[in-house]
């Protein structure tokens, strides 16, 4: 099966105060359509940039990415970045920039919040909003793109228990296809950064552990937290683990 995404020896470099900075090196991944991918690693290892390649932000020092020209994909960051104007224009102008009317986009933009349970705010300022409520809302406004692929930075890194659950919640939803009336019930597929291992256990189908810019474990998420596969096919990944579990 071919992949929908398909990186080959991709390597990425910045420079840090005139120095070259190597976050990524000679990373290969193949994201497949209908598969819920986590990226897991310590700071630094290369997570943040490697989502930010795969939706086109960060073009690769070396190494190629490939995938279908017209391929809809849309990225929901840790903080989203919301507009100081109403909830629902927020979400109706991202829609307007894609070509729809301003009548459409707002028209999507109150489907989009009911699907995420804040209608009933789409006339406050999105900047007064909780950091769940943002979260949700930065979740609708990408899922209204109708995405092929969603990419997500530690979408629940700064929420407090209940937001995180109304948050995942929303992930295995857009998974399933269930935000996308065009998906019509078919699997969507889902790109994740997360230090939350019960996150990544209840939500992931597939598990990358990154080290130091390098790919180090590439297994199904049952065999990654197999603490005796782990433990043999990559040991980093295995201390990784027990350090974060305890």
């Amino acid at each position: 099966m071919s992949a929908l995404i398909d990186l080959q020896g991709v390597s990425v470099f910045f420079e840090q105060l005139g120095t070259p900075v190597q976050a990524l090196h000679q990373v290969d991944l193949q994201v497949q359509a209908g598969e819920r991918l986590a990226l897991i690693g310590a700071n630094g290892c290369g997570k943040s940039t490697l989502l930010r390649v795969l939706h086109g932000l960060v073009r690769p020092s070396h190494g190629v990415v490939r995938g279908p020209a017209h391929l809809r994909q849309a990225m929901v960051f840790q903080r989203p970045y919301l507009m100081r104007m109403s909830l629902r224009n927020n979400l109706a102008l991202s829609l307007m920039l894609q070509g729809l009317s301003w009548s459409q986009a707002r028209e999507r933009a109150m489907s989009a919040l009911a699907h995420v349970g804040l209608s009933d705010l789409a006339a406050r300022n999105a900047r007064t909003l909780s950091g769940g409520q943002q979260q949700r809302a930065a979740l609708a406004r990408a899922c209204a793109l109708a995405p092929q692929v969603l990419l997500l930075d530690e979408p629940t890194a700064s929420l407090d228990p209940h937001a995180k659950r109304e948050v995942e919640t929303l992930m295995a939803r857009f998974a399933k296809g269930e935000l996308d009336p065009g998906a019509q019930g078919e699997p969507r597929t889902m790109v994740f950064a997360s230090h939350n291992l019960g996150q990544v256990k209840r939500l992931a189908s597939r598990v990358i552990y990154l080290e130091q810019g390098q790919a180090m474990a590439n297994l199904p998420v049952a065999d990654f937290f197999n603490e005796d596969l782990l433990s043999q096919s990559c040991p980093q990944a295995h201390l990784f683990v027990k350090g974060e579990s305890h």
